[in-house]
């Protein structure tokens, strides 16, 4: 599985969702190939275009207690790494439930405060 967003001068409104094979031919499939260069020899098969949502402020997960509404908690906004990262989240937010905080790891910078304060914790090693 792999996947790349084009650049956003030829980002289209995402209305259409029709595979753009050129695209991947021209641009994905290189890096690809010039990764795992075995790949050079393999063939598309199948291919899908599909929204993909996310959190539009830094595309990370937000976790943890609403800063004012405490009997709030929030664990969206994950994007496509949300089933990487479940695992950890529920965790966390069990942790929270139970004990008021999350202790085996701290996730104070995903929290709802840095959208508030205009913290952008972004990635860069998603597509």
């Amino acid at each position: 599985l792999v996947g790349k967003c084009p650049p956003a001068d030829k980002d289209e409104d995402g209305l259409d969702l029709e595979v753009d094979y050129d695209f991947f031919q021209e641009t994905v499939w290189p890096l690809i190939a010039k990764r795992v260069p075995v790949f050079e020899g393999l063939k598309l098969t199948n291919a899908w275009a599909g929204y993909y949502d996310y959190n539009v402020w830094d595309q990370n997960g937000i976790i943890g207690r609403h800063p004012v509404i405490l009997n709030f908690l929030f664990a969206n906004g994950f994007s496509g790494h949300g089933l990487q990262q479940c695992p950890a989240v529920g965790r966390a937010i069990s942790e929270i439930i139970c004990d008021g905080r999350s202790h085996s790891i701290n996730l104070d910078d995903l929290g709802f405060q840095r959208i508030i304060d205009g913290v952008k914790r972004c990635e860069k090693n998603i597509i």
